[in-house]
């Protein structure tokens, strides 16, 4: 909660916490000035790093609590893979497990107090959303060639219908990078927000159980929603890949 004494009463800034500021001093932002967002992202990376190297490093017959969760990581995101793009789609696994990861990990780690979140950053976000729409579109051609046009053109609806349809199909085809990279920062963004309202109203005496109580319930959705959109993002990409794989209809 940011307060400005100058003014009666609470004054919120709950978009205050989504600033990217240099990490050292109060310079302004150049590509290469080390900020929050970029300290955040490395602590994703290094975090995933840690998870998966030291809990595959015994690899012990009965595991261990870190060999089971980076096992059941990798497990269920190759069975989504397997199941939504089929056989063929499994060679690209590895650019969809990392994929879940940095944004598993960054919606995690954005949890923690005082920390930021580089899910809410439609900068982070649109980089890739729209590197995974480049990639299904280059891998269908390259895949299909000419073929693969044939993903917007139904060629089990009416004739009459078909060429609206594939103008349809076409809009709804540039929208998927849109879609894909707002869609997680607005959740994540709108998750935080909501919790430094309720936090900047904790400092009213009367109200004060009600907005911790208020802080403790978001706190407890905003985990479940890190894991669901972790999901929803990555399953879209299975969607993606699948029909750059299988663009018939």
């Amino acid at each position: 909660m940011a307060e400005d004494k100058a003014e009666p009463g609470l004054v919120f800034h709950p978009l205050d916490q989504f600033i990217v500021k240099p990490l050292f001093g109060d310079g302004p932002v150049s590509w290469y000035t080390p900020t929050n967002l970029t300290f955040w992202m490395a602590l994703a990376l290094l975090a995933i790093i840690a998870v998966f190297v030291f809990g595959s490093r015994g690899r012990a017959v009965i595991p261990s609590r870190l060999q089971s969760i980076a096992e059941l990581i990798y497990g269920f995101i190759y069975k989504m893979v397997e199941d939504v793009t089929g056989k063929e789609g499994v060679k690209y696994f590895p650019y969809i497990m990392t994929l879940f990861l940095f944004v598993l990990f960054s919606n995690y780690l954005s949890q923690i107090p005082a920390s930021y979140s580089p899910t809410s950053m439609i900068a982070v976000t649109a980089v890739m959303g729209f590197g995974v729409f480049i990639a299904v579109t280059i891998l269908g051609f390259v895949k299909n060639g000419p073929a693969f046009l044939g993903l917007f053109w139904m060629s089990d609806a009416p004739a009459i219908l078909r060429p609206v349809i594939a103008i349809i199909e076409v809009i709804s085809y540039f929208v998927r990078p849109v879609s894909h990279s707002i869609r997680l920062a607005g959740n994540i963004m709108a998750g935080h927000a909501v919790i430094k309202v309720f936090a900047g109203f904790a400092a009213l005496t009367l109200v004060s159980p009600v907005a911790i109580l208020g802080i403790v319930a978001i706190f407890g959705l905003e985990m479940l929603v890190s894991g669901i959109q972790a999901y929803v993002f990555t399953i879209l990409t299975c969607v993606y890949l699948n029909d750059a794989l299988h663009p018939s209809h």
